[in-house]
């Protein structure tokens, strides 16, 4: 089972990269944001909860994202693997999904962190805001939020991962096509 975290600040590509990625080697997709969107648009308790926090461009807590996201791992038993986009977004949550993924007699295979400078995340999010309708792209004030509670909250989060001997950076500035490229080399066969 290859299960993999695809990691970075809003704005750098998880999802876009997320979509080759699973169809290339065959994986789930677990991306928190879809799996919050579809909860909120459900109108769970857990949906209603995570939407007023994401509406002030905070974090969602822990409890409340690992409950959801254990939901979806146990949904796809047979999945030969998982790419992880968006999570584990603090020290606890990679502690958990840690935890979680040993409980099944699993592991994280590797951390790929895209690295891109925060004045082009300012710019993609402004533009994925045109394009897909997320509100939360749409406010500079939110974005800089997010970016600001990413660099604090979540950044450390590559820490425990690099003692793992599982981080990766990866160049997320480029074409599509060479940041995939990037990727796939990380990865390997």
């Amino acid at each position: 089972m290859r299960n993999l975290i695809l990691f970075g600040p809003p704005g750098a590509g998880k999802g876009t990269q997320s979509a080759f990625l699973v169809e290339h080697y065959n994986l789930v997709h677990l991306s928190t944001g879809d799996i919050f969107r579809a909860n909120i648009k459900g109108q769970t308790e857990l949906g209603t909860l995570a939407q007023s926090y994401m509406n002030q461009g905070q974090l969602v807590p822990d409890d409340v994202t690992i409950r959801m996201l254990e939901s979806e791992v146990d949904k796809h038993p047979e999945a030969a693997g998982f790419i992880f986009d968006g999570f584990p977004r603090t020290t606890a949550q990679a502690a958990a999904l840690d935890a979680f993924l040993e409980g099944k007699g699993q592991t994280i295979a590797a951390m790929l962190a895209l690295e891109v400078p925060e004045d082009e995340l300012k710019t993609r999010l402004l533009a994925r805001a045109e394009t897909s309708g997320r509100p939360d792209d749409a406010d500079p004030a939110v974005i800089q939020k997010r970016i600001d509670v990413y660099n604090a909250e979540t950044a450390p989060v590559a820490d425990h991962y690099r003692a793992a001997g599982k981080y990766q950076g990866i160049d997320g500035v480029g074409s599509i096509a060479d940041i995939t490229a990037r990727l796939t080399n990380a990865i390997g066969a």
